[in-house]
């Protein structure tokens, strides 16, 4: 496999007022009241945030970024995406929640209907890497304190990911505020996330 992160291969969906991008750094200026959720508990359907995004059809890579945030307000939020369209994404963060604490977690939405998975961190965080491996239309979510050891925050299967993808970031403030999510050490390449050694898959 021949894969490797490049910028010019990065594409918006609904690009912010206020952003960089270099091959080294990428700042987002969050915009109040931008978010992702589709419909779970809350009844109301968020789809607004800016994704920056490239496509592939690589069954088996991983996708690893840094971000570095000053969020301080409820749910501001930066991290790794991969939109299919509206009804059809999963997403990593840390969500600011108050002084405290904060949300890391993600969220996997599966034809129209979230879920957020989440253990509470530190308020005073404010740098984190993530990780998104495929393999297939199978994906494993990591998080790492100093972009060396990977803790895993989920596996899941995303419905409608087994064609063509497109991944990246995001960054979103759900409430009345805005800030600065910092994007770095974006890396692309074979996939981290190793065939399972233990039952075998069932039969066909």
């Amino acid at each position: 496999m021949h894969m490797k992160f490049d910028k010019d291969r990065l594409e918006w969906i609904r690009a912010p007022k206020k952003y960089s991008i270099s091959d080294e750094r990428i700042e987002i200026v969050t915009e109040p009241h931008t978010d992702l959720w589709q419909r779970t508990y809350y009844h109301f359907r968020n789809d607004n945030a800016p994704l920056l995004q490239m496509e592939t059809d690589e069954k088996f890579f991983s996708f690893t970024v840094r971000t570095q945030f000053d969020s301080k307000h409820r749910f501001d939020q930066c991290g790794i995406v991969m939109y299919l369209d509206s009804e059809n994404w999963l997403k990593a963060s840390i969500e600011y929640e108050n002084a405290d604490f904060q949300h890391l977690g993600s969220v996997v939405t599966n034809h129209g209907y979230s879920d957020w998975a989440t253990t509470e961190i530190n308020a005073d965080i404010r740098s984190m890497w993530y990780r998104l491996s495929r393999r297939e239309d199978d994906y494993l979510i990591e998080c790492s304190s100093d972009g060396v050891s990977f803790r895993q925050m989920r596996v899941c299967h995303m419905w409608n990911g087994g064609g063509r993808v497109q991944f990246g970031i995001y960054a979103a403030s759900p409430e009345d505020s805005s800030f600065t999510a910092v994007f770095t050490d974006m890396l692309l390449g074979e996939c981290k996330w190793q065939a399972h050694k233990g039952q075998q898959p069932d039969a066909e």
